[in-house]
């Protein structure tokens, strides 16, 4: 034991920094003259426990040496300090972090209060510590955790105060700690700090400048101006744009919006091609650049037309959630609701909050906005939906202008429904009418009754006629919303009409399938179906609830039996359901995980 002691502390002594062997030589000394003098007598306890403790401080403090320490690496940051930044990412490494939370490697280790290395350096103008923490792998677009001291403070348990002074002295002095930087990229510090060198190694590294933080602004919003770092971003942020939006135009030429959107949605080719046809002259540069797009689109519920606006954003943004704004307009049915949508005036209960849309649309200003159900907005609020149609910008509770020409307005609305719906089933009777009799004039010419040509081939939506628009359906929109200007500033109303027959059966299969794979997931069963099962559960279709009405009746007439069956103990783990129909009526049908046929269950025998 003596000699595996004296062995310890020689490599102690070999390995330790320079004023760590001050302190480690005597305690070598002291260890090998206790080996020496006790060669032939046991050490006495006390002594040997002396040793021990000597040994293991010893070794405890070079292992000190040699581990992470937040504050010293964001000091190093802070103040440039290579060597050290060096030596902390190297300890991270050591100590077995690679990778944490969405891919951050060492360099990225954030501080507890949620920044980066990168972010401190940036923020210090230490352009030198920036480019040895991208060298050493920090990424130049993670973002800012901070939310404020108070928010921070309340998610951390600290008290506001400490926080403060934490980011005062471990972060950047000059910089309002009680704000909020939500959000905020390496390149955003760099552009407040008006660091040009550290700007232009981010956005060699990478860095997007486009990337906008919590409140919808990009690092640009930041630069003084005039300034040298000003124009280090601009040139950047053009050259990224030009690139973005040669990727965008040629994504739309392989998968046109008209592909995208009947993926999603059911029928409603009449909608999709008018749809696409207006944001195509929009993204072409073929529309007024002057005032943003507005649609409006009628028709029953559950037929559609929320679901577009959905598709529609995923589509042009890029599945950013930021990029779909919805607003019920049931909840503005009031005349001071208007206040919650643009934000109070000064010296009323919420100025300071501002409102939901104006908020909305500073963060991203060419969203897609969606006003569902519009009809049930009060006056006042359709009178700033007038300015903002008209003008293409909205002025806010605190008096700032708000430029969204480029978003895309879609409101929703019941208004006529019931006519739309009528004239809908008429079209669609009309069609199959035509169709029968071009199937019997081919069956008595003896050509095939199987559509071979252009005319026959898959059905397509009905065109609602110009008489049908103008006769009845803008004299009620001119009675609900009691102005031309209004309805002068919508640029496409779009007619979402009751689905066909086939359309029907999709539906049914789609609903279907959704439910198999819930059974498969949750309780290890298989669902299948004959094609008679789809026909009867079309039947329960409601035009005035649209897809609804078969998720419904999907619901009552199959997934009540299956749920009623499992709970009687006929439905084992791995077991397949066939669903039947005889007579209109549904049955189901179970396979065991053991056997190879299919038995019919009889549910009230159970």
């Amino acid at each position: 034991m003596a000699h595996i002691t004296v062995c310890s502390a020689a490599k102690l002594t070999r390995l330790a920094p320079g004023p760590l062997k001050l302190m480690i030589v005597p305690l070598r000394r002291n260890i090998t003259a206790s080996v020496l003098h006790n060669s032939e007598h046991e050490r006495s306890n006390k002594h040997r426990k002396y040793v021990y403790a000597a040994t293991s401080i010893g070794l405890a403090l070079l292992a000190g040496s040699h581990m992470y320490n937040e504050k010293k690496f964001f000091k190093a940051a802070q103040v440039g300090n290579i060597p050290e930044l060096q030596k902390q990412v190297a300890a991270a490494k050591d100590s077995g972090y690679n990778a944490g939370a969405g891919d951050e490697g060492p360099a990225d280790r954030r501080h507890s209060l949620g920044w980066t290395a990168l972010m401190v350096a940036a923020a210090n103008d230490h352009p030198t510590a920036v480019k040895e923490l991208l060298k050493l792998g920090a990424r130049p677009d993670s973002r800012e955790q901070y939310a404020g001291a108070s928010a921070t403070a309340a998610s951390t348990g600290l008290h506001p105060l400490e926080v403060l002074q934490r980011r005062e002295d471990e972060f950047c002095g000059s910089m309002n700690a009680r704000a909020s930087f939500l959000g905020w990229t390496a390149l955003h510090y760099a552009a407040l700090s008006d660091s040009t060198a550290s700007a232009e190694a981010l956005l060699e590294a990478g860095a997007d400048p486009t990337a906008r933080d919590h409140a919808g602004r990009r690092a640009l919003h930041y630069a003084r101006e005039p300034s040298p770092t000003r124009d280090v971003i601009v040139e950047h942020a053009r050259r990224w744009e030009e690139a973005a939006a040669a990727a965008a135009a040629e994504e739309r030429r392989r998968f046109p919006l008209e592909q995208r959107l009947k993926q999603f949605i059911v029928g409603q080719q009449a909608a999709i091609e008018t749809v696409a046809a207006a944001v195509r002259r929009k993204e072409n540069g073929w529309a007024d650049e002057d005032h943003p797009l507005v649609f409006l689109f009628l028709g029953s519920s559950g037929i559609g037309k929320t679901e577009l606006a959905k598709q529609l954003a995923r589509y042009m943004h890029r599945d950013d959630p930021a990029a779909f704004i919805r607003l019920d307009m049931s909840e503005y049915q009031e005349k001071h609701e208007v206040a919650k949508l643009i934000g109070a005036p000064p010296g009323y209960v919420g100025h300071e909050e501002g409102g939901q849309l104006t908020r909305a649309l500073a963060r991203r200003a060419d969203a897609v906005v969606l006003f569902d159900e519009v009809d049930k907005a009060h006056p006042d609020v359709l009178t700033v939906l007038l300015q903002l149609f008209d003008e293409g910008r909205l002025t806010d509770g605190k008096g700032k202008l708000i430029e969204c020409k480029n978003a895309i307005f879609v409101m929703t609305s019941n208004l006529a429904a019931d006519e739309i719906a009528q004239y809908g089933l008429q079209l669609r009777r009309e069609q199959e009418a035509l169709l029968a009799q071009r199937t019997r004039a081919r069956a008595a010419q003896g050509e095939p009754t199987t559509p071979v040509r252009a005319e026959d081939g898959p059905e397509r939506s009905p065109e609602v006629s110009r008489q049908f628009k103008d006769e009845v359906v803008r004299p009620i929109l001119k009675k609900h919303f009691g102005r031309d200007e209004f309805l002068g500033r919508i640029n496409e109303i779009v007619y979402f009409l009751p689905f066909s027959r086939q359309e029907l059966l999709t539906l049914v299969q789609r609903e279907l399938a959704r439910w198999a794979d819930k059974a498969r997931v949750r309780h290890g069963l298989e669902l299948r179906w004959e094609g008679g099962a789809l026909g009867a559960l079309a039947d329960g279709y409601d035009v005035h609830y649209g897809a609804r009405s078969i998720t419904h009746e999907v619901e009552r007439r199959v997934v009540n039996m299956i749920a009623l069956a499992a709970e009687r103990g006929a439905l084992a783990r791995g077991s397949a359901v066939l669903l039947l129909e005889a007579d209109g009526r549904l049955a189901l049908a179970v396979r065991p995980p053991a056997a190879r046929d299919y038995r019919r269950l009889d549910l009230d025998a159970l």
